[in-house]
């Protein structure tokens, strides 16, 4: 078991610090981000790890993140999906495991994209040897970049790390795999001294109400919860939590999600009793099928809503949706709404990183 490797953090007085996670190869976001910060050589930036994976711009978000590192203070941890072409290179991930994963993400793995531009097809397993020795030569700057990245970064006020700690002592005992890829952290009961900022777990999959997308702080254990589904979620957002002069004051975050504003014209109340459909929680009956809407009922919950007909799939279990809902934003008229995407009912929309419904008129 490869163990955690702990690395000490200074992060002086008087300079800004945005601790962003889980990028996902979302270049568009992360340079919109950065511009919406306000992002300068005064401040630092904490990045909690999974630049790659899940999209087709993790290597060029690598690229530029390395660049940026030259001219700006930047600290990085490393996260499971980076570990991902890692696993690949050392074989600690077995090839039927690799081919199976390579297969279902195709260009949007790192790997598989750095094996095809050293220009080695690797359907086949029986090519992964060539594939690993050619990724070990085209590639030799971005491995080492990855290689030196820290499970977690410490000082007396804060611990980053990627997925979550059971601990905050005796780090160096911990396996940097579960330091890493930590499922639903917060879920574990735990409370610390120094606050733990982890990214991995988007936070919309904790509420099981409301979905939203903004960083979630728990004042009471310590703990900043900062995945804004970035390239994963239709809704997602890339977050920057901005961390206090002092631990114990309140934190501020900046959120870029893409998405066009428009300004509502109309109040509407926000609706009682809202159910957030999320990944693990998404098996559904179809009840009547529509064309742009379908009838269904949540498996988990019994209760009956209208998903849009695009979002449903076929799994090997039965059917599921993407992230839905049945939530009515709380609007007043003149505030700004970033739309998801506009429909015969009205507007699935965002406000302060909730996502719901709005079905008064927009200009």
């Amino acid at each position: 078991m490869q163990k955690a490797v702990v690395q000490p953090l200074s992060l002086p007085r008087g300079r800004r610090v945005l601790v962003v996670s889980d990028i996902h190869g979302n270049l568009p976001f992360l340079k919109g981000l950065l511009k919406k910060t306000g992002f300068s050589e005064e401040d630092i930036l904490i990045v909690l790890g999974d630049i790659l994976e899940k999209s087709t711009g993790g290597i060029e978000t690598l690229h530029y993140l390395m660049d940026l590192r030259k001219r700006y203070t930047i600290y990085f941890v490393q996260g499971n999906c980076d570990d991902v072409t890692l696993g690949f290179l050392s074989g600690a991930w077995p090839d039927e495991i690799s081919a199976r994963y390579g297969a279902f993400w195709g260009e949007k793995c790192a790997w598989v994209s750095m094996a095809h531009q050293a220009g080695v097809d690797v359907e086949d397993p029986k090519a992964f040897p060539a594939a690993r020795q050619a990724i070990e030569k085209m590639f030799p700057e971005e491995l080492a970049f990855l290689r030196a990245m820290p499970t977690i970064l410490l000082n007396e006020n804060y611990l980053f790390v990627h997925g979550g700690v059971p601990r905050e002592d005796n780090l160096e005992e911990l396996g940097a795999r579960q330091c890493m890829k930590n499922d639903q952290f917060l879920s574990q009961g735990q409370s610390f001294q120094r606050w733990v900022v982890v990214g991995h777990w988007p936070v919309t999959l904790y509420r099981p109400d409301i979905p939203s997308a903004k960083p979630l702080i728990l004042p009471q254990r310590h703990i900043a919860s900062i995945d804004g589904g970035c390239s994963l979620k239709a809704d997602g957002q890339l977050n920057a939590l901005i961390l206090p002069e002092e631990p114990h004051k309140d934190f501020s975050y900046v959120a870029y999600d893409g998405f066009p504003v428009m300004t509502a014209l109309a109040d509407q109340e926000p609706s009682a009793n809202p159910l957030n459909i999320r990944w693990g929680h998404s098996a559904v009956e179809v009840l009547s099928q529509g064309e742009e809407f379908s009838r269904c009922r949540h498996r988990e919950t019994g209760r009956e809503l209208d998903i849009l007909t695009e979002y449903l799939r076929q799994g090997p279990e039965g059917i599921y949706c993407l992230d839905s809902t049945d939530y009515y934003l709380p609007v007043k008229a003149g505030e700004r709404l970033a739309i998801v995407r506009r429909t015969s009912r009205g507007a699935l929309a965002k406000k302060d990183g909730a996502t719901g419904w709005y079905v008064g008129p927009l200009v």
